[in-house]
């Protein structure tokens, strides 16, 4: 299936220049959406996902937060990938850095309408992160982040929802109840379902639990302005 955007060069806060995904709204648009990576970079499938949103009315963009330490890192489900991108997330790439990268394009969207955002796996820890200290976002909806429950003081500043596996080690149930209870006005989701469960790419694929949690994206977003 052919992609329907492009990658472009954005100047970020600290004055470099990474690559962002863009891909324009098919229809009438619903708004902006910043989509943000997992640990993989910003794959093919991060691009498809885009894409997917552009269909249902989102200007999208995806962007590369890796850059500046490994410029186009698009990474496999090799043990060895996996290891480089966990070695990026957690050593190498500042994740103050994806705050702020989250805030620039957040910023270039908003001139344009009504601003969302999702993100897996690291990115729905950058989700969490930016629904509760970036301005101006409408909604958030996080996918399985491994570090929300490290941030569970955070208060998000928009409607927000969490989606987590019940089956995901690396992500334990007391943990995700956790959540729950520190924030009564944050709807967490649960699903039959492992880590990474929305991506095709991956063993934990779950279809009927993908196709539920970005219904429960959508309609979040259609009743924040979307």
């Amino acid at each position: 299936m052919a992609l329907k955007g492009k990658m472009e060069k954005m100047k970020m806060s600290d004055g470099a220049e990474i690559g962002v995904y863009r891909v324009q709204p098919t229809g009438a648009r619903r708004g902006g959406l910043v989509l943000i990576q997992e640990i993989f970079g910003v794959t093919e499938h991060i691009m498809e996902l885009c894409d997917g949103y552009a269909a249902d009315g989102y200007e999208v963009l995806a962007p590369a937060l890796y850059d500046r330490e490994h410029p186009n890192f698009q990474a496999t489900y090799s043990p060895e990938d996996i290891q480089l991108g966990i070695k990026l997330a957690r050593a190498e790439h500042p994740f103050e850095l994806s705050i702020a990268d989250t805030q620039t394009c957040i910023d270039d969207l908003k001139a344009r309408g009504n601003v969302f955002i999702t993100g897996y796996c690291y990115g729905g820890s950058v989700t969490w992160a930016a629904a509760g200290r970036c301005t101006g976002l409408s909604a958030a909806s996080s996918y399985y982040g491994g570090n929300v429950g490290q941030m569970i003081d955070l208060n998000p500043k928009c409607p927000t929802i969490c989606h987590f596996g019940e089956k995901d080690h690396g992500i334990p149930m007391e943990v995700v109840r956790k959540v729950e209870t520190a924030h009564p006005d944050v709807k967490v989701y649960v699903y039959p379902a492992g880590h990474g469960f929305n991506s095709d790419r991956r063993t934990d694929y779950d279809d009927a639990s993908a196709k539920l949690a970005k219904q429960r994206t959508l309609d979040l977003f259609r009743a924040n302005g979307g």
